[in-house]
């Protein structure tokens, strides 16, 4: 349901702002238990950063490999596969001489040495891990303790996830401020903006302390595209009005749909998550729908699919309050306008149409519309 290339799942929109050097683009590299003759396939990200295009290619003989490429212009994101293994090595081009040490049963743990980029970026990429590691270990602990009722090991274990959240919150800011030269940079603060974990004021003014050179590249350009946007429903800014098809193939505007307290909720029939919250939603607004506490649904189902999201609506018990579809799936401009790069999302709107809150879910959803209309 995410529709853009996770940077921290790819590891893909990297690259560099350094002086090009006179020693070329050189990679060269060992590949353990290797298979003699196997290719080794060299390829760069394209400019609108979402397709990898193979520009030449390697021969493994006695376990090693060399290819000396052509001097870049600018830093290049590009791959390392090694013919017959699934998935890739990333590593930037810059003009300087890389190494590799290839495991090909564990292209994941496959090493990468040679320019500050990389040593950049494959700092980032241990730090992740370990966060990630230490994320997943304390979910099964909460779980464990939750089975057992052991409220207060809960409690203790709840502080420390959120210690270890704002923890791995101020590496990425560290590590940013650091390297404001380096395009690893933006890859962190893509990987920020898509936690929704950091304000948007935030996040501008970390990208306004890198370097310009950084800032000129198509994946800062990229990134700053979505800031822009996400800085239009930052809490306390009016939502973008927007109008829409109902299923009845009438047009409705946000504005004509607005309560005391108004959800704009991006959800669609095909989305697991969006269908498992539904109810929450119809037990917030069966409670709070009489003092003033409106919804409207935008749906992002496909073209040609009016059928399934009409079906989804009457499955769920949706049908009490406002929906709106282009079926036009991730093209949707209504999505686009705000931002929306994964669903379910959620808006909370006061009376004149400003947010108050986004992305309420749970008990957390009942809890706030409550404090404002009770």
């Amino acid at each position: 349901m995410i529709r853009k290339i996770l940077l921290v799942a790819l590891i893909a929109l990297l690259g560099a702002c350094e002086d090009s050097s006179n020693n070329g683009y050189y990679i060269s590299g060992t590949v353990n238990n290797a298979t003699e003759g196997q290719q080794i396939i060299v390829s760069e990200l394209n400019d609108t950063n979402t397709q990898a295009i193979p520009i030449d290619t390697a021969v493994v003989k006695d376990g090693k490999f060399e290819l000396d490429l052509p001097e870049k212009d600018n830093p290049t994101i590009s791959f390392l596969n090694l013919e017959g293994t699934r998935g890739n090595i990333l590593f930037i081009a810059d003009n300087t001489p890389i190494s590799f040490e290839v495991y090909p049963d564990s292209l994941f743990a496959s090493e990468v040495t040679g320019g500050k980029d990389n040593e950049v970026l494959y700092t980032y990429l241990k730090d992740v891990r370990n966060s990630n590691s230490r994320m997943t270990e304390t979910r099964n602990s909460m779980r464990a303790a939750f089975q057992a009722q052991d409220t207060a090991t809960l409690k203790t274990l709840e502080d420390n996830q959120k210690e270890s959240f704002e923890m791995d919150k101020n590496n990425r800011k560290e590590l940013i401020k650091n390297n404001p030269g380096s395009i690893v940079s933006i890859m962190i603060l893509q990987d920020m903006l898509n936690t929704k974990a950091y304000s948007s004021s935030e996040m501008k003014s970390l990208y306004e302390q890198l370097d310009p050179e950084v800032q000129q590249t198509s994946l800062a350009q990229t990134f700053k595209s979505s800031l822009d946007r996400m800085s239009k429903t930052d809490i306390g800014s009016p939502a973008p009005n927007f109008s829409a098809p109902t299923p009845e193939g009438k047009e409705l505007a946000l504005k004509d749909a607005l309560g005391k307290v108004t959800l704009v909720d991006f959800w669609a029939a095909w989305c697991r998550p969006c269908r498992m919250e539904n109810p929450n939603i119809v037990k917030v607004y069966n409670e709070y729908h009489d003092k003033g506490f409106n919804i409207i649904q935008v749906s992002l189902d496909r073209p040609g699919q009016k059928d399934k999201w009409v079906q989804a609506i009457e499955e769920d018990n949706l049908g009490q309050w406002n929906h709106v579809s282009n079926l036009m799936f991730w093209q949707d401009p209504i999505a686009a306008e705000y931002g929306i790069r994964a669903i379910p999302a959620a808006f909370l709107l006061d009376e004149d149409g400003k947010i108050i809150a986004k992305d309420l879910r749970g008990p957390a959803l009942g809890q706030k519309v409550g404090e404002l209309l009770d």
